[in-house]
């Protein structure tokens, strides 16, 4: 004798949620967009904005401070805010001698690493003449006097140019 016969149950097409439509308003009848969350957007650019300029401060100070520590001299701190992309800010320092502005440049450079400031990129260092250290948000140059009078980076990038005689100075 055979069982009888069952019948399988149907397969359910997945069901797609519709997006819902925008709410009419009761007085105009004409319908609302949804809300953007702008103001918490805003809020968090702003903490953050304001973390990287604790961040900036942190690091100026402690490279102003390891400078002064090992007896660097002239030492000049430039805002380049708005002058160029490359970096917020510029220090320039000189040393006594080739063996002076290297040893600044490695306690920097570890100093730096030790507060967990990321590791600075640097050119110039066996030299001695003109080490460069690009720590990111701030850009460290420590010369010689000799060389340090030679380039006059002060007078580069401290001078306030207007845009337009930039452009005309660029195109000679």
């Amino acid at each position: 004798m055979k069982a009888p016969a069952t019948k399988a149950p149907k397969a359910k097409a997945p069901e797609t949620k519709a997006a819902k439509p925008a709410k009419a308003t009761k007085a105009t009848g004409a319908a609302k967009a949804p809300r953007k969350p702008s103001a918490t957007k805003a809020a968090a650019s702003r903490k953050k904005a304001s973390a990287e300029e604790a961040r900036l401060s942190a690091m100026l100070a402690l490279i102003l401070k390891s400078l002064d520590d090992d007896k660097a001299e002239d030492i000049v701190s430039i805002d380049l805010a708005g002058k160029t992309p490359i970096a917020d800010c510029m220090v320039i320092a000189s040393g006594r001698s080739q063996r002076h502005v290297s040893a600044v440049a490695e306690h920097l450079i570890r100093r730096l690493k030790e507060k967990g400031l990321g590791t600075a990129r640097v050119e110039g260092l066996r030299q001695g003449d003109w080490v460069l250290i690009d720590a990111g948000d701030v850009l460290v140059h420590v010369f010689r006097p000799e060389v340090r009078e030679f380039y006059k980076l002060e007078k580069m990038w401290a001078a306030n140019i207007p845009a337009e005689q930039a452009a005309e100075q660029v195109a000679i």
